[in-house]
């Protein structure tokens, strides 16, 4: 306790001795029914011991699904006093990873007795009780009024869980308390809802003739979908896990376009929430655009470090990094469409792409959704060889090139995001980059004896400006941010002074 800010000590201290007041009259009143009281904390209890027992660890839900149903059914069926009585219990048995645990536990106590006194006292006013058909078992509930009482508790349970989440977070870590209740309400209500309808069957069941054995059935059906949402959050995360851990390695070795993969992912969401494609498909969009690059593992690290130009022999193997990225996902089944965009975004509109030379169409759609969040970062990207184009240069180039190199649907879409939500990526490594060797202007000659092999090929991604040829090795980089010595076509390098097509490289 000594160890918290003063602020959150004081908060704690309050939140614990409001919860007593709240408790206090169930303990001394003389119509508290204890019998429904005990099997609810005990039930809710029990549910927690379970959680908290290493053995169980996978196998049960985490989170508030273990306990709001039971709690809430007591706020329906309780006065608001025992409500609050029923959620101290599991409270202080559950589980707390961090310390100090005996401080956490008692504020969640203290936090879930004042919630569910809120909302008892919110039920009562909105003659919950009476619609629920009162202290008579032979009477029904009035349905569907009976749901208005019991959806605005559930949301006072909720409102008042988070603000004083908000508090303790503002207090304890010195945030805002705007920034430490951002969102917190509206990702909070919905599941509050959901298991306030399972509290109120368990209630309505309660008052049937089948009594509480009856009620106490509805947390079967209710625990195994918080089972089952449990399992689904863990692949989730290990989903996330496997992602993350690609692209580490990919920034690891080609140290140079580090960060790039996340902005690209970032982008590529933009264009896909831009054309109205579902929530599930922008997942698959952002997993293409941050692998796009994985095939670079494959790619002998002597090639993206190599000081020199690239041979034509060389420029095809980093070429092969599409197929290689293929190959190394293709197992990954919830990749689904992003495999066949890692494969083909390089490919271009017109034909000239690569691996496979093809056009229009016949690209996938996330393919093309990729290739151009992947042009449109590399120019506004600050390199070691050249620094960041301004956004509006960058998606003047990309209109350029629509129709001939990039889908017009695609970099419409990249514009009207980028125009109304702007372009601020979180920047991740462009600061390690540039001190290893200064940014230059764009018109600026790079020093030493000509552009690195390794550059070129990462400043490939950009479109070229409208000054068409490339310069021959060894030359200085063209205001348009052209790198020397790049050549190469779709199915192999071109001699070096061909005009190189914009998104070209790696």
């Amino acid at each position: 306790m000594r160890a918290l800010p003063p602020g959150a000590r004081v908060l704690i201290l309050c939140a614990l001795f409001g919860a007593a007041l709240c408790a206090a009259p169930a303990l001394t009143a003389a119509g508290t029914p204890w019998p429904a009281v005990a099997v609810l904390a005990t039930l809710y209890l029990c549910v927690e011991l379970v959680r908290a027992c290493r053995t169980f660890d996978a196998r049960v839900p985490q989170g508030l699904g273990a306990f709001l149903p039971v709690v809430l059914a007591a706020v329906f069926l309780l006065p608001p006093a025992a409500a609050a009585l029923v959620a101290v219990p599991g409270a202080l048995a559950g589980r707390v990873e961090q310390r100090p645990a005996g401080v956490r536990r008692g504020w969640h106590a203290a936090q879930q007795a004042l919630a569910a006194w809120a909302a008892g006292h919110t039920y009562a006013v909105l003659r919950g009780p009476a619609a629920l058909g009162g202290a008579d078992p032979g009477q029904g509930p009035h349905f569907p009024y009976v749901l208005l009482p019991a959806a605005v508790a559930a949301a006072a349970f909720c409102l008042v869980l988070t603000a004083l989440d908000g508090l303790v977070l503002a207090a304890a870590e010195r945030r805002p308390v705007r920034a430490a209740w951002r969102g917190l309400v509206f990702r909070a209500l919905v599941p509050f809802w959901v298991h306030g309808l399972a509290g109120l069957m368990m209630a309505v069941l309660w008052h049937s003739p089948y009594g509480a054995p009856a009620a106490l059935l509805v947390l079967l059906p209710m625990y195994i979908s918080c089972w089952v949402f449990a399992q689904y959050q863990q692949e989730r995360a290990a989903h996330q896990a496997t992602i993350r851990a690609l692209v580490q390695a990919v920034d690891i070795k080609d140290r140079y376009t580090r960060g790039h993969s996340e902005r690209v992912g970032q982008a590529s969401a933009m264009i896909a929430r831009e054309l109205g494609m579902p929530e599930e498909r922008l997942e698959v969009v952002r997993f293409a655009g941050i692998l796009h690059d994985v095939g670079k593992l494959g790619v002998p690290t002597r090639l993206l470090r190599k000081d020199g130009p690239l041979t034509p022999d060389e420029r095809r193997v980093i070429e092969l990094h599409p197929e290689y990225g293929h190959e190394m996902v293709r197992g990954i089944g919830f990749l689904g469409e992003a495999r066949a965009a890692i494969l083909h975004h390089h490919e271009r509109v017109d034909g000239s792409g690569y691996p496979y030379g093809l056009t229009g169409d016949q690209i996938p759609e996330l393919a093309r959704v990729v290739a151009v969040a992947d042009a449109f970062d590399a120019m506004t990207s600050t390199r070691c060889y050249s620094r960041a184009r301004p956004v509006a240069t960058a998606v003047a180039e990309l209109r350029r090139c629509a129709g001939a190199h990039f889908d017009p649907v695609m970099v419409g879409a990249l514009v009207r995001a980028v125009e109304r939500e702007g372009w601020n990526p979180a920047v991740t490594s462009d600061e390690d980059t540039v001190s290893v060797a200064a940014p230059r202007a764009a018109d600026g000659p790079r020093s030493g004896d000509g552009p690195r092999a390794g550059d070129g090929p990462r400043a490939a991604e950009e479109p070229v400006a409208a000054d068409g040829p490339v310069p021959g090795p060894g030359t200085a980089t063209t205001p348009g941010g052209l790198v020397p010595g790049q050549g190469g076509s779709g199915a192999g390098a071109r001699a070096a002074g061909a005009p190189r097509r914009p998104g070209e490289g790696r």
